[in-house]
């Protein structure tokens, strides 16, 4: 299919109709405004061309009719009110007319008279035009030939007693005179037009595209290189949308930084567990080897202890097994059973190096026995280890060192199973609360990684419920786990969809 070529005539039509696009509709914003505006200026000129040719006419024809009407006074001081051909025709090519005649007391006469034309003129009433009539008037006169003449019919200034003054004028002067004027009409528009594209180009080129562009280049140089110092876009401090664009266009690339950063830190973790997975997979076999040895050993302490260590090592082998999978993909979905919390709760403490003993951080547990909620057991477990382990880790950081608890509670509320943990620590601070469950950004402490709080997030979400953090401060901080009951549960299983 690639080297199937089009037909000649076809790609040249295609092309012609690119190149076509090009030089008739630039694709700069610069060029297209200025394209634009000269365009609607000329527009509104062609809008005017119609009444001002139509008014230069109409003054053109009265300017004939005074002439006329002045050049007919000559008759009243005249013998018997008749004057020479001579005369006459001199009056009338004063006047630029072939004949001139008045009407009054109903009577119409012809004042003065030139040679007849064989071909009757046509007739231009100015005492009552409509206005469609006016301004076509124009367009007849340029579009008829030169040898015809006007006949015109206007109201009398100089004579009080006539009705009317009628003269016939020759068609050629007056179509020379409108096409000069049409001429100038059309290069004085292409001028104004030309002259206000410019205006309105520059105008909006420096406060408009000019930013545009500096907004633009930011952008491909930040797509090119986030690293790069000349993709950082400083805000001018424009109030308009031009200065909203910039200081959004700001943030963007700072949150595109952080996230970037984001990302390297997990490839770079993600090839590290890659390459330590299965040497600890090994080691772990190991560890369990051993404890099928100890198993062995008739001592009652090992018998107690040994079934804490193989479920420990059993939690370990899975999750080094499954570490390279959650890196890549989402979280496998839970499988919810019952659960016995209290267990659950003396697990996690014991994982998260939780004591029931005063010289390390105290684990009070307030929860019945016989209390069950419907989680998967191992992402349950994974969520109160990280709840705990932040906040032992929380509490041994204060300075100087205070006595820790870690209180752990539940409650029933509507159709959700609510586990409460509360610490007595120091408290999170005003950075860390805002971006508290974000990966690699929620850690209140220094050399901490941020990635506790969003895996436990994350892991109460895939069970439909929510993590919430109810309380922070000196006094110290408490996370509730919201998780569906289990009649909750199996209603919304059952509940049909729509």
């Amino acid at each position: 299919m690639a080297e199937v070529q089009a037909p000649e005539p076809a790609a040249g039509k295609a092309g012609w109709g690119r190149t076509g696009r090009r030089l008739f509709w630039p694709g700069g914003l610069s060029a297209r405004l200025l394209v634009l505006t000269t365009l609607f200026v000329a527009l509104a000129g062609v809008f005017i061309l119609p009444p001002a040719l139509a008014a230069f006419e109409r003054n053109w024809l009265l300017d004939r009719v005074r002439a006329a009407e002045l050049a007919s006074l000559a008759t009243e001081v005249a013998p018997d009110r008749v004057v020479s051909e001579k005369l006459s025709a001199q009056l009338l090519a004063g006047a630029g007319v072939e004949t001139v005649a008045i009407q009054s007391r109903g009577l119409r006469r012809l004042v003065l008279q030139g040679p007849r034309r064989d071909e009757a003129p046509y007739l231009v009433d100015l005492r009552e035009q409509a206005v469609s009539s006016w301004l076509l008037a124009p367009f007849q006169t340029l579009s008829a030939g030169d040898d015809r003449a006007v006949r015109v019919i206007a109201e009398p200034r100089f004579r009080e007693e006539a009705e009317f003054i009628e003269v016939v004028a020759p068609h050629a002067p007056l179509k020379g005179e409108l096409k000069a004027y049409l001429w100038q009409l059309i290069f004085t528009t292409l001028f104004v037009a030309g002259l206000a594209g410019a205006l309105v180009f520059l105008s909006l080129n420096f406060f408009l595209v000019r930013p545009m562009q500096r907004i633009t280049r930011a952008m491909e140089r930040f797509r090119a290189d986030p690293d790069d110092p000349a993709a950082h876009l400083d805000p001018s401090g424009r109030r308009d949308e031009i200065g909203r664009a910039e200081i959004e266009l700001d943030r963007m690339q700072a949150d595109l930084r952080v996230a970037l950063a984001s990302r390297a830190r997990l490839a770079a973790l993600g090839e590290a567990v890659a390459k330590i997975n299965h040497d600890l997979r090994n080691m772990l076999t190991s560890a369990q080897m051993a404890s099928e040895r100890l198993a062995a050993v008739p001592d009652p302490r090992v018998a107690q202890a040994l079934p804490r260590l193989e479920r420990a090592l059993d939690r370990a082998v899975r999750l080094a097994s499954d570490v390279l999978a959650y890196g890549k993909t989402q979280e496998a979905p839970p499988a919810p059973v019952p659960v016995d919390l209290p267990r659950a709760l003396a697990d996690a403490a014991e994982e998260g190096r939780l004591t029931d003993r005063p010289e390390g951080v105290l684990f009070v547990c307030d929860v019945a026995s016989g209390v069950l909620v419907e989680a998967d057991p191992d992402q349950l477990h994974r969520i109160l280890v990280n709840l705990m382990r932040n906040a032992r880790e929380a509490i041994e950081a204060v300075v100087p060192p205070r006595s820790g608890v870690v209180r752990a509670g539940w409650r029933r509320d509507g159709e959700a199973d609510v586990i409460v943990l509360a610490d007595n620590g120091p408290g999170l601070s005003e950075r860390a609360r805002e971006r508290l469950f974000q990966p690699f950004a929620g850690s209140g402490r220094p050399d901490g990684a941020g990635l506790g709080l969003a895996i436990a997030r994350e892991l109460v979400q895939g069970h439909g419920g929510e993590l919430v953090m109810a309380a922070t401060g000196p006094a110290g901080s408490v996370f509730e786990i919201h998780l569906p009951a289990a009649g909750a549960r199996i209603a919304r299983r059952n509940r049909p969809e729509g």
